[in-house]
């Protein structure tokens, strides 16, 4: 008993950190509902519960395999920031487009790892680029938080909103890193939204999710617009620093095998709907961190994500009924702090330089309506982004390719 004991108590740390990730993953969920509802592509709730199911469900089998294999805390997702892409693109692009330019992202991440060339590739697209964009396209959630405020149609959508953000403010005062803020502005939020009248109907019965083959559709305009975004999501944003942070811990991940594995699920999933799977940084920094405990036990915070992961694409019907019971306005709050960190890291990076002048530029095309050849502005983001720091920030972009290659190489 003395020693089961003491192996909780040593494991314990692992678990309450799998906890902290596993509540952010029921948070993200309004970004899904927000990509999925008539802000964004228009989804039917069959086909919306069905792409809830493969984001939140195809990553947590290879995440759990990968972990027990190698005994370290490997937990992929469907990356998160493809899914704010896809909101930023509203209506613009099909469902099948999407899918049709995230088997091609998925096919050249897995060729390039099969060949051992994807740091190579992300060596091309500087990460403050990446960083840029991110930053664009997260603001508008951010500030659609305070648009959201005016009263100017009445108050009953500005006290729920209102709730939420101080219900943010205050957990981040009172509570610190012990319950995830995102979860007590939920909180705040809908209870404001009960005493205002502004619920929908309670979901009242289960459902399987409604899983269903997607016939993509390889377009010119969404393969040279959204491809190249997902790939530099998938490794540049994604699977390169949380490998780099991995190694800073101690850990051997197997670098290629978690690129090949990225690439292939990216490519399979797709043929379901728009999906890609890859390692994501902010849970790599929870769960391997010196907050998880003893680094050889670790890998036992992934646990409790798989689970969670599991269990929101086992009821992912239900789960996309709460786009009816919760106010869409509340949704794309939840959306907009959700994201605060994100944006906070992309313009900390932006600013830290060595390049700076090429990530503004990415940053403003992303917030533009640019369109230009039929191509959306974060194409143009990434590229002209990338062309600006190449002609005038050349020492910078190439120490970034050295250190990019070295990761590659170690």
């Amino acid at each position: 008993m003395a020693i089961r004991s003491e192996e909780f108590r040593r494991t314990l740390p692992a678990l309450i950190a799998g906890l902290t990730v596993a509540i952010v993953f029921l948070a993200v969920l309004s970004i899904v509902l927000t990509a999925a509802g008539p802000r964004g592509m228009g989804l039917s709730d069959r086909r919306t519960s069905g792409w809830i199911a493969l984001v939140y469900g195809l990553p947590m089998i290879p995440s759990l395999v990968l972990t027990l294999r190698y005994r370290m805390p490997l937990l992929l997702t469907g990356n998160v920031f493809a899914l704010i892409f896809f909101v930023s693109l509203g209506n613009r692009i099909g469902f099948p487009e999407l899918a049709g330019a995230s088997i091609l992202a998925g096919a050249i991440v897995l060729v390039t790892a099969v060949l051992g060339l994807t740091a190579r590739l992300a060596a091309w697209i500087p990460a403050p680029i990446v960083q840029g964009l991110i930053a664009g396209a997260v603001i508008p959630f951010v500030v659609n938080i305070f648009s959201s405020l005016s009263t100017s149609g009445g108050a009953r959508v500005p006290i729920m909103v209102g709730c939420a953000v101080l219900g943010y403010l205050l957990s981040q005062r009172l509570l610190g890193t012990r319950v995830p803020p995102i979860l007590a502005a939920f909180v705040a939020g809908f209870i404001a939204a009960a005493f205002t009248g502004q619920l929908g109907a309670f979901p009242s019965t289960f459902a399987l999710p409604g899983l269903e083959f997607i016939r993509p559709d390889f377009s010119w305009t969404a393969i040279a617009t959204v491809t190249p975004v997902l790939l530099a999501l998938m490794t540049v944003q994604s699977n390169v620093p949380a490998v780099i942070y991995l190694r800073s811990q101690g850990f051997r991940p197997p670098e290629r095998v978690l690129n090949v594995v990225s690439g292939a699920g990216t490519l399979l999933g797709s043929l379901f709907g728009p999906i890609t799977v890859s390692l994501a940084l902010p849970p790599v920094l929870v769960t391997a961190g010196p907050t998880a405990g003893d680094r050889s036990l670790r890998y036992r915070s992934v646990y409790l994500p798989v689970a969670a992961g599991l269990l929101i694409a086992i009821f992912a019907a239900t789960a996309a009924d709460l786009a009816v019971l919760v106010p869409p306005v509340l949704l794309l709050t939840m959306a907009g702090l959700a994201l605060v960190p994100a944006l906070a890291v992309a313009l900390r990076e932006i600013s830290a330089g060595p390049l700076v002048l090429g990530p503004l530029f990415a940053l403003a095309i992303a917030l533009s309506k640019m369109t230009v050849f039929g191509l959306g502005p974060f194409f143009w983001s990434l590229v002209l982004g990338t062309a600006i720091s190449l002609l005038l920030e050349r020492d910078g972009w190439k120490r970034l390719r050295a250190e990019a290659s070295d990761v590659g190489d170690a």
